[in-house]
């Protein structure tokens, strides 16, 4: 398999990811086409290099760049724009947990607490149904309150000590 092969693969494959992760594929394939290129790329060339239109291509770098994953760099004597993503896997990493925790566990934890908290006429039923929902709220806010703490392991030495232990 040759580079221009390899790329394209790692690309589609990002893509399918990203889908199964809750992101659309056009944005996923933009964000591996970034990821890989060793410089800024124009949106002429993602429109060109994913087959895309220029609304797409803006709307899903625009999505990226709200994540904070991909960044608009300007070249001197270009009146092009060029966007490159995140290189740090680590910072990667941490982004994507806040802004997942933002847009997907909040709400959660938001819903929980509200139905958790209602009124029972203590039925059986009603008891179960309180007990549970509580119970969830309490396991998906420690889950959140642990992925806080993993992702403020840069200003914290245990949480640093911690992410170097998984990788070996």
């Amino acid at each position: 398999m040759d580079y221009k092969e390899a790329k394209n693969k790692f690309v589609q494959t990002w893509g399918a990811l990203g889908s199964q992760w809750g992101i659309n594929k056009t944005m996923a394939q933009i964000h591996a086409l970034l990821m890989v290129s060793h410089e800024a790329v124009s949106m002429e060339d993602i429109m060109e290099e994913l087959q895309i239109s220029r609304g797409n291509a803006s709307m899903n770098l625009r999505a990226l760049m709200d994540w904070g994953i991909v960044y608009k760099e300007y070249k001197a004597g270009e009146r092009r724009e060029f966007f490159t993503a995140e290189k740090d896997l680590d910072e990667l990493a941490v982004k994507i947990s806040r802004e997942r925790s933002k847009r997907e566990i909040k709400p959660a934890l938001k819903v929980l607490k509200e139905v958790s908290s209602i009124t029972s006429d203590n039925t059986a039923e009603e008891k179960h149904f309180v007990d549970q929902t509580t119970k969830l709220y309490d396991f998906v806010l420690q889950a959140d309150n642990v992925l806080d703490k993993i992702t403020e392991y840069k200003d914290n030495w245990l949480a640093q000590l911690l992410v170097k232990f998984m990788r070996k």
